[in-house]
């Protein structure tokens, strides 16, 4: 099992799959990245050399924003709410659902240290 950048990829899943389980690389990016690499659309993991697996890497890494820069950047826009004390901020801050949804009754998740 390999480590592309930063998911964990299956050797026996086809590329264009495994790239979808990074964070912020979606199917048409997974198409993008295959098709620039020049990569056949059936190839699995395990049959990539180093070479291909370290460019994949660069060229992601270079053209968009994955995993721990897409969770630093969430986070920076939920503190900056949090810090001018705009209503999604507080309710970030209370743990109570953001978007109107009813509290009465649902929202167990979020509301988890509540609940009797």
């Amino acid at each position: 099992m390999s480590y592309i950048s930063g998911a964990r990829s299956v050797p026996d899943e086809q590329v264009r799959i495994a790239s979808t389980k990074m964070d912020g690389i979606g199917p048409k990016k997974a198409i993008q990245v295959r098709y620039r690499l020049g990569i056949s659309g059936n190839i699995k993991i395990k049959e990539l050399t180093k070479y291909q697996i370290d460019k994949m890497e660069q060229m992601i890494g270079q053209d968009h924003v994955v995993h721990w820069e897409l969770k630093r950047g969430e986070r920076a826009d939920i503190e900056r709410l949090i810090s001018i004390s705009r209503y999604r901020g507080i309710r970030h801050q209370d743990g109570s659902p953001l978007r109107g949804q009813r509290t009465h009754t649902n929202a167990r998740t979020c509301r988890k240290q509540i609940r009797k």
